[in-house]
């Protein structure tokens, strides 16, 4: 029976019966006691991990406020926490997004900049499309006179495998507009976020 909340042809049947498959492919029985709902616990986790399939980012963002007194100075969310998952491997990439803006007479509810990270972080990732697609979506959305986005993440599948470096993070930014023509306002957006502007 199809899943009609999810965007996928793919029934759940299907779904878990191809966990059954890795759970057999990696030397385990899917009949044993201990696994026998697994794949209905996997499947309904893949649910939520990947839930930004079925979402527009861009929606959370259409509501703005303009009665503002005429504030135009940056406006910066800092420490989103986040989860994502590695296409390389689909493992986890557990971090935290900085994103900052010039607003050009409009401002969103804080909040939907924290959705806007989540929307595109529940998909199958790399560190530096997840950066792009975000600053992307805050500056045709918004029309602000710049956008910066910064993300520090740790990924699972360097720590738990290959190299097994642990305690090791990722940075990557997107500077748009102001951001990225102005130094002094990149270099005040990186003092906000707690980044020596030296490392930008």
């Amino acid at each position: 029976m199809s899943d009609p909340k999810h965007p996928s042809d793919v029934t759940r049947e299907q779904a878990e019966e191809a966990i059954r498959t890795l759970l057999r492919w990696a030397g385990d029985d899917p009949g044993r006691e201990g696994l026998l709902d697994t794949p209905h616990r996997v499947v309904k986790a893949y649910r939520d991990w990947f839930s930004g399939y079925g979402e527009d980012p861009a929606a959370y963002l259409e509501r703005t406020f303009e009665e503002v007194e005429g504030y135009d100075e940056m406006v910066v969310l800092r420490d989103i926490a986040f989860e994502s998952h590695c296409e390389h491997h689909m493992a986890p990439i557990i971090g935290r997004a900085h994103v900052g803006y010039l607003p050009d007479r409009r401002v969103v509810g804080i909040s939907k900049l924290a959705r806007v990270v989540d929307g595109y972080a529940r998909r199958f990732q790399v560190q530096e499309k997840l950066t792009a697609q975000i600053a992307h979506c805050i500056e045709v959305t918004l029309m602000p006179r710049g956008v910066a986005v910064v993300i520090e993440a740790s990924h699972e599948c360097m720590t738990t495998r290959g190299v097994h470096k642990r305690g090791v993070s990722m940075v990557t930014s997107q500077m748009r507009g102001t951001f990225r023509e102005d130094a002094r306002t990149r270099g005040e957006f990186l003092r906000f976020i707690g980044i020596d502007r030296g490392h930008a």
